[in-house]
């Protein structure tokens, strides 16, 4: 990508209640694909933001950050549809607590499904302690040759109500948040045996 930067703009933003507010200061930062594929249309960008962008260094660090939106709404997927944190009507000091937790699960559920889609081959010891590894080795009816991210996140789902035999159905984040619940259930059971 190639990015440039404008001077600011000052733009008129209204509330929700209808009342308008100060004129807002934004930089736009435009950014085009190189290197395209001949048969392809370049990408283009145009976006704006209140950080100030003064120079080339800070308009490349604004497209950065853009690039990072997918990763965000896929962790909002996560958090809304996996972890249903809507579906819990709790005070407010509660919620704080519950998002707090739920906030964590859904970043180790994101970390889950990035390296299943990204590095599926890579050893699952990269995403899963010794004692949850253990565990699903354990729950596991046979085991491949080689534990990798992409056996750890099909035996999590398994967990979950994967069902074995449809395994062209992609792996939901509902069926893979019951899992992950379930492994860490059954680990602090193991644990807590341990110590009795």
């Amino acid at each position: 990508m190639r990015c440039c930067f404008l001077n600011p703009l000052s733009v008129c933003c209204s509330r929700l209640n209808g009342k308008s507010q100060d004129p807002l200061l934004v930089y736009a930062v435009y950014a085009t694909e190189v290197d395209c594929p001949e048969s392809e249309t370049p990408i283009e960008w145009m976006l704006l933001t209140t950080e100030v962008v003064a120079d080339i260094q800070t308009a490349s660090t604004i497209l950065r950050w853009y690039s990072y939106r997918w990763r965000v709404e896929e962790y909002h997927k996560i958090f809304k549809s996996g972890c249903q944190v809507e579906r819990y009507r709790l005070a407010a000091e509660g919620m704080k607590t519950l998002i707090g937790f739920l906030s964590v699960i859904a970043v180790e559920l994101l970390q889950l499904t990035y390296l299943h889609r990204t590095q599926p081959s890579a050893p699952a010891i990269e995403i899963l302690n010794p004692l949850e590894l253990r565990i699903l080795k354990a729950k596991s009816p046979k085991l491949p040759t080689i534990l990798t991210v992409s056996w750890a996140v099909e035996a999590i789902a398994r967990l979950g109500g994967y069902l074995e035999h449809r395994h062209k159905t992609p792996i939901g984040i509902q069926v893979l948040w019951r899992g992950w619940l379930k492994l860490h259930d059954l680990c602090e059971g193991w644990q807590l045996a341990k110590e009795t």
